[in-house]
């Protein structure tokens, strides 16, 4: 009986969106897990796999962590009760995380950045990041790394596959 309503919540992770950019432009120090507060048509749409983390950043005002400039689109059969897409969403964090968070943000060249956004368990979650941001010549090395330990891995599955034959 437990496992059929494991099965109809949805267990599991299912992706909604990512910000790929922010993990190019940004040196990723510490990430965090963190619930949002949706209202019903905000569900429908992130459940429609719509929405868009490219200009997100996460502010702390008062204590409270706030995720901006995400956009989530309106719910195309939403009535008058619909969200705005822009609009500012609280997140759901420890306190202890909050303040870490808010000491080591307010560092020169410190900000807090979404990664993914997910639903674990059928509820709403987002990954954020407090991140530095890199520098052009930084993002190039990343680069040429990147595509030299492609190569390498290229040159041994090659070498492994003559050595079958």
């Amino acid at each position: 009986m437990a496992k059929a309503k494991d099965k109809d919540k949805g267990s599991g992770r299912k992706l909604v969106a990512q910000n790929k950019k922010a993990r190019h432009d940004y040196t990723i120090i510490d990430t965090y897990e963190c619930g949002l507060v949706l209202t019903g048509t905000e569900v429908k749409s992130l459940r429609q796999g719509r929405a868009s983390l490219v200009d997100g950043f996460v502010q702390i005002d008062g204590g409270e962590a706030w995720l901006h400039n995400v956009h989530v689109p309106e719910y195309a059969q939403g009535t008058w009760t619909n969200h705005s897409a822009r609009r500012k969403r609280k997140l759901l964090m420890h306190r202890a995380e909050i303040d870490k968070l808010e000491s080591k943000s307010q560092e020169s060249g410190h900000t807090i950045v979404p990664l993914v956004l997910y639903f674990k368990d059928g509820r709403a979650k987002i990954e954020i990041a407090l991140a530095k941001g890199k520098k052009e010549y930084d993002k190039r090395q990343t680069l040429r790394e990147k595509q030299d330990t492609r190569e390498t891995n290229r040159a041994i599955s090659a070498a492994k596959r003559r050595q079958r034959a």
